[in-house]
């Protein structure tokens, strides 16, 4: 039996902190993914008219992605301002840490979104356990109102998180136009395309809202294969859309970690770790992959061979100059290369 991967993770399995009616949320965190750091992720389903109830997240931003149904999120950022829009499969959301929203399934079919955030444990309050966090009089004085028409509100400190709507939503005229927090993924030119593959990228160059987090949205086809490569200055957390992959990762002291990431699952890499990404028993394969800088860039093992003069790679790789392989000269590292060759045992 293969001996389970430090990098890796089931987000399908992960810690449940609801489970109802209403719907789902799993998460990894460092307590249960323990190699995350600078970056954790969730996993929020909602059944027509639920709702995640307003909150916010006290030490991180939350980047999300929909990956089925359509929703209404509602937003108030500091200086009170708000925003609401509307979001559907494809299609992503940024919230600020300390800014209340909420999510909403405003459709007829169950919503789904994998949600990342830019700290390894995110703290997170409830607006229903902050309003029980006060007394009557406090409250009543807030709202202008009597104490005791707040006698009425059943309340506490713990969270609702999921709760249900009451009739039908409520969508106010302005979610149907743009927003800073909203931003089409799938709807956009890819910036790397090839006939093998292609990355759609959420990052700040076309996303201005974006400050500490980024994701790319990337296809491969099982004749394609991200190149190794690594990241100077992020770390790398992939969620398995669809589709199966094989990774290696090699560690500081020369260690090996090679394994298979089916779909729900999520992996880690660490700042600066070389990897790469191959189709392994399926046709194709779709990663949502959240790096903890708003412009991740890398360096790829195809660029990097023509950073050198031949001789110095004959010398590094302990070859005769005549046996070095022709390697094709490279000055861009095209992400995403061709299959050619059979895939390895």
């Amino acid at each position: 039996m293969a001996k389970p991967s430090i990098h890796t993770a089931s987000l399908l399995h992960g810690e449940e902190i609801h489970r109802s009616d209403l719907g789902s949320i799993t998460r990894l965190t460092a307590d249960n993914f323990p190699i995350l750091s600078g970056l954790s992720i969730k996993r929020l389903t909602l059944a027509p008219g639920a709702i995640r109830e307003p909150h916010w997240h006290a030490n991180a931003t939350e980047l999300t992605y929909c990956t089925a149904g359509r929703a209404l999120v509602s937003v108030l950022d500091n200086g009170s301002a708000f925003s609401s829009f509307l979001v559907g499969a494809g299609e992503m959301f940024h919230i600020d840490s300390g800014a209340l929203h909420h999510v909403e399934n405003i459709g007829e079919t169950e919503a789904e979104f994998i949600v990342a955030f830019r700290h390894e444990r995110p703290e997170d309050f409830g607006f229903s356990a902050a309003l029980g966090a006060m007394t009557d009089s406090v409250l009543g004085n807030t709202y202008d109102l009597p104490a005791s028409d707040f006698a009425r509100i059943r309340r506490d400190t713990t969270a609702k998180l999921l709760v249900a709507r009451e009739g039908d939503p409520e969508i106010p005229a302005r979610a149907h136009f743009g927003d800073p927090h909203h931003f089409a993924v799938e709807a956009m030119a890819a910036p790397v395309d090839s006939p093998v593959g292609s990355a759609r990228t959420a990052r700040q160059q076309f996303w201005p809202a974006l400050h500490d987090i980024s994701m790319y949205s990337l296809r491969i086809r099982e004749d394609g294969m991200r190149e190794p490569h690594w990241h100077p200055t992020t770390a790398e957390m992939g969620y398995v859309h669809r589709g199966s992959a094989r990774m290696t990762i090699m560690d500081p002291d020369g260690g090996l970690d090679t394994y298979v990431v089916g779909p729900g699952e999520v992996y880690f890499v660490p700042r600066a770790y070389p990897h790469h990404i191959e189709v392994m028993e399926s046709p194709d394969i779709q990663l949502l992959i959240f790096f903890d800088q708003p412009t991740p860039g890398d360096i790829g093992y195809r660029a990097s061979m023509s950073a050198y003069s031949r001789k110095v790679l004959a010398a590094t790789f302990g070859v005769a100059l005549a046996e070095l392989p022709d390697f094709p000269l490279t000055p861009s590292d095209p992400l995403i290369v061709t299959r050619n060759n059979p895939l390895a045992p």
